[in-house]
């Protein structure tokens, strides 16, 4: 599914993408780094992070009590909060095409939803658009419509249809257009109908591991389209948590693995915009505040 929120618009100018906005005031650093490292895939730094789980538990609970239809979850808690994490934290919503530094026009989070739990069920790419003043509310409805449209088996998104199209076509003719469509990636020209569900094409990608019972691990960027974080959600499980006078207690965590293009910022602030994102939820009740309404953290 893909989340996107939208940002104050600036009057576009030469170099200007329709998905982001040339950044003209860089340091010297970072106008060299994309000239001597151009590939995405090859600037990837993984981040691991444990996200206590008690207060989202208990959130959860509370949340669902009047939720009935569509209960909230912990993956649309996670969602929103890389949402909120993201517009707060505007360098980690860069990327870098045709070794240049762009800030997106919208922050954006996808992921990929599957028809049925079946090993030959479709999978569809969902996408939710947000914006500023965007809630945990406001999303989780926009996620609802998304998620039940995806698992409609007779609907078919556009960008898998596109992929379909392209598989149907001689082989040849199939790798040429592909080709094409590669060289257009590098300028931000592809047709936009080609690539609205694309979750390459978003701030985050998000893969649910633990709703297949899989351990949180690595996941890698891709050199198409413009995403420049991927983040795997692991298994929940029951751990022991150490207290100062020796003693601990159960409780359940959960892994957090993020995959990011280490050339957007430097380690601090990499390390300032995790610690936002693990205190939005380790206290889930600020996702009820307007994305872009920042928090003390």
């Amino acid at each position: 599914m893909r989340c996107v929120i939208t940002m104050e618009k600036t009057k576009r100018r030469w170099g200007d993408r329709k998905d982001g906005v040339l950044l003209r005031d860089l340091d010297g650093m970072h106008f060299i780094t994309p000239l001597i490292y151009p590939n995405r895939c090859d600037n990837e730094a993984y981040i691991s992070e444990t996200i206590d789980l008690t207060n989202i538990n208990a959130y959860l609970k509370q949340k669902n009590e009047t939720e009935t239809e569509f209960p909230y979850t912990m993956f649309h808690l996670i969602v929103a909060a890389l949402i909120k994490t993201i517009t707060l934290r505007p360098k980690m919503n860069r990327f870098i095409a045709n070794k240049n530094f762009y800030q997106r026009n919208e922050v954006s989070a996808s992921f990929v939803v599957k028809k049925q739990f079946a090993d030959n069920a479709a999978e569809a790419l969902a996408v939710v658009h947000a914006k500023d003043d965007s809630t945990l509310s406001t999303l989780h409805e926009d996620l609802r419509h998304q998620i039940l449209d995806c698992k409609d088996t007779s609907k078919i998104d556009s960008s898998t249809d596109s992929m379909d199209f392209f598989n149907s076509l001689p082989r040849w003719l199939g790798k040429f257009i592909v080709w094409i469509l590669t060289r257009l990636d590098i300028h931000g020209i592809v047709p936009a109908s080609l690539i609205e569900t694309d979750p390459y094409y978003c701030s985050v990608v998000l893969s649910n591991l633990g709703s297949i019972k899989l351990k949180s691990g690595y996941h890698h960027l891709t050199n198409w389209g413009t995403c420049s974080i991927f983040c795997i959600i692991g298994e929940k499980s029951k751990r022991p948590v150490f207290h100062e006078d020796g003693t601990f207690e159960m409780r359940e965590m959960l892994d957090l693995g993020l995959t990011i293009d280490e050339r957007l910022a430097d380690g601090y602030y990499y390390s300032k915009t995790i610690r936002l994102l693990k205190k939005l939820l380790e206290n889930p009740e600020l996702l009820e505040t307007p994305a872009a309404q920042e928090i003390e953290y």
